[in-house]
């Protein structure tokens, strides 16, 4: 297992070093570990790898939500979620800053993707920080970790493929991300106030505009939230009405999308094709990093990597604790280069008899592993988030990683309080589901 462990870390880092795109690295590395250590045959299985995950069921519900993101991006939708809610962020420390975490947490509950999470708040947000003199660091940072509540706050895909190779009941699952999403969205606030405290330079001073606000134009700027709460109501609403499946939801959310967008008079030609451009781009994006990330968890799958890595810490004889501590450093090891389905797919059949044997539930350890792919998704090299934030603002992704360091560690944090409180995850489907 070293010398494939080796081959792999140093073909993946080999290639990103001298510049290769990402989801080309991740192929051109499952093609060098099938021929150095298989003799398979390699074009093959190449074909077939690429038809079955681009044609996973599950996978058609984030072109939808990406489309949906251009509409909010590209009318007054993005827009008005901006307007609404900066009034009330103004009034934290940190100010404007809160937006990128209270608009990822409002969008994650009609997205369902971290990817769109951050890409449509992003796009809104980074922008109009940058305009009004909010340093890089704080803002890319705070729409990083945010972010990823994409994958916490229902609707979720990653819930959707545990639940079914768990067997665990997905609207359990679903009705068990709400409070650890809000109270992890609160910890990233939380940091945001601090570091804002620490160094006062990274926010600027209020503006007359902003210090003129009265309480009555406050509440007012309330109503520009409604064409987003409309967009929550018939994505979640549809799903939990029994109407739509997740995927069919993100089809509604769409329909909605175009229908407020229609009433507010922003549709035309011109914002059609570049809403259809934009989607097409983000989407050949995302799709590259998609294949490339499940082809290379397919090929480490082949040979045994993550099995073996997660016997060997079973072999161990660790308290419930400790486990959870290993689990964590596995999780963000194979975080590194695999994405967050083949984490599940592959570890999932060794890992969770191990916790339940433990002492830990289904449903628990459900968003525990959920919270490990939300790291996976800002731990470098493969990051879909931080690829994202990179397509944004042109930074280095080492920057980018840089300044969202301190929210990864929140999120470790963040486990080892649902070890010590785990009815944190429980009280909301014990409340109301029974």
């Amino acid at each position: 297992m070293t010398a494939v462990m080796g081959a792999l870390f140093g073909a993946l880092f080999g290639l990103l070093a001298v510049g290769v795109w990402v989801g080309v690295a991740l192929i051109a590395t499952s093609l060098v570990l099938l021929w150095s250590f298989r003799t398979l045959p390699v074009d093959r299985l190449l074909a077939q790898y690429t038809f079955n995950i681009l044609t996973t069921p599950e996978l058609v519900a984030l072109p939808l939500f990406i489309l949906m993101g251009e509409f909010l991006f590209r009318t007054r939708l993005s827009r008005s979620l901006f307007n609404g809610l900066s009034p009330w962020a103004a009034l934290l420390p940190g100010r404007l800053v809160h937006v990128n975490v209270i608009g990822c947490t409002i969008f994650a509950a009609i997205s369902g993707s971290s990817a769109a999470t951050t890409q449509v708040v992003g796009r809104i947000a980074l922008d109009e920080l940058n305009k009004r003199g909010y340093d890089k660091r704080i803002a890319i940072g705070s729409l990083a970790g945010a972010g990823t509540l994409g994958f916490l706050i229902p609707p979720s895909s990653v819930m959707i493929i545990y639940g079914v190779l768990a067997d665990e009941s997905v609207l359990r699952l679903f009705t068990a991300g709400f409070l650890p999403g809000l109270l992890l969205a609160a910890c990233f606030m939380g940091w945001v106030m601090i570091h804002s405290r620490m160094d006062p330079t990274l926010v600027p001073a209020p503006t007359a505009e902003e210090r003129g606000l009265s309480w009555g134009q406050r509440f007012a700027a309330l109503r520009e939230l409604a064409p987003t709460l409309f967009l929550i109501v018939c994505v979640l609403g549809s799903m939990y009405a029994g109407i739509a499946t997740p995927s069919e939801a993100a089809a509604v959310g769409v329909l909605g999308a175009v229908l407020v967008s229609g009433m507010q008079g922003e549709l035309s030609w011109p914002v059609l094709r570049s809403i259809g451009l934009g989607a097409a781009q983000t989407c050949g994006m995302i799709g590259i990093i998609v294949l490339g990330a499940s082809i290379l968890g397919n090929v480490a799958a082949i040979l045994g990597v993550p099995r073996q890595v997660a016997e060997i810490v079973g072999g161990w004889g660790l308290s419930p604790l400790m486990l959870i501590v290993a689990l964590t450093l596995l999780y963000l090891v194979l975080g590194c280069f695999l994405d967050g389905f083949s984490m599940i797919v592959m570890t999932l059949p060794v890992v969770l008899p191990l916790v339940l044997a433990a002492g830990f539930d289904k449903l628990w350890f459900g968003i525990y592993l959920v919270i490990a792919v939300e790291m996976a998704q800002i731990t470098p090299p493969v990051g879909f988030n931080l690829f994202v934030i990179q397509g944004l603002t042109r930074e280095p992704l080492s920057t980018i990683a840089r300044v969202t360091l301190p929210y990864l560690l929140i999120m470790m944090l963040f486990v080892f309080l649902l070890v010590v409180f785990p009815g944190i995850v429980s009280i909301m489907p014990s409340l109301l589901l029974g």
